[in-house]
């Protein structure tokens, strides 16, 4: 079984969640292939023989980023760099495209494709959150949206994951990989 984990990150963080769920993917399912993608590389060849597609992305003005917040994203890391500071890193792709376009452009699947979205987002009750947006992108290009969207809490804008959460998200991608075996076992 093949599964793709696309994400698109800023700082790292929901790269690092990425990973993470792609390591408990590979631990409950041994026999899986873990594709880890950035959306610029998540091409329709290599994600659309996969079993499973786990999309995720950052949580940028209460839902998925945009080109325009990706770029207030890149001033952040140009700002840091100018005063010395090395705290604060750009992920490679920072600039985009971002999933929202990666979404516009993917192609409809045949049912039966299945599918499942997770975002890194603020602790705070209001700071909303990109996986529902994405799941619903997924179910419009026909893919079966198997779990409930997850969000993962970052501590601040650059980060970091909260304490937990990668661990979490390494049990959120078991869960996917043993929730394909049964469908598939049926």
């Amino acid at each position: 079984m093949d599964v793709a984990v696309v994400y698109e990150s800023e700082f790292g963080n929901t790269r690092v969640i990425a990973e993470a769920v792609a390591d408990g993917v590979r631990e409950a399912a041994l026999d899986t292939r873990v594709a880890v993608l950035r959306v610029g590389e998540a091409t329709p060849d290599k994600i659309g023989e996969a079993a499973l597609a786990v999309v995720g992305g950052p949580t940028h003005m209460l839902g998925m980023s945009k080109a325009s917040s990706r770029q207030k994203a890149l001033e952040v890391v140009e700002k840091a760099s100018a005063e010395g500071r090395d705290d604060v890193k750009g992920e490679p792709g920072i600039e985009g495209p971002g999933v929202r376009e990666w979404l516009d452009a993917l192609p409809g699947q045949p049912r039966g494709h299945k599918a499942a979205a997770f975002d890194a987002r603020l602790p705070f009750p209001l700071s909303g959150g990109a996986s529902r947006s994405i799941a619903r992108g997924l179910r419009r290009h026909g893919y079966d949206v198997v779990a409930k969207p997850a969000g993962f809490v970052v501590e601040g804008v650059e980060g970091p994951l909260r304490g937990g959460e990668s661990d979490r998200a390494k049990a959120w991608g078991a869960g996917l990989a043993r929730h394909l075996a049964a469908e598939s076992a049926r």
